[in-house]
């Protein structure tokens, strides 16, 4: 009970790296946290309706020419 695991010393080094690396790494690291969080957020809130995605997949497919999906299916057989 008295003598640490590795798995202690462990944890202790890597608070010791986090709280005294350097200036201001701690505030850094929670920064780019809350940024990765906004930018999910705002992703979440920009995704577009399935409807849309499947409209412009159909409108892709129209794109492509007659010969290279002729040449394509020639191909595969």
């Amino acid at each position: 009970m008295g003598s640490f695991s590795i798995w202690h010393w462990l944890v202790v080094l890597v608070v010791v790296l986090v709280l005294f690396g350097g200036g201001g790494k701690l505030s850094r690291l929670m920064g780019d946290a809350a940024r990765g969080i906004n930018a999910f957020k705002k992703g979440l809130k920009e995704t577009e309706p399935a409807g849309t995605v499947k409209a412009e997949a159909q409108e892709t497919a129209k794109e492509i020419p007659a010969e290279a999906t002729e040449r394509d299916e020639a191909a595969k057989s």
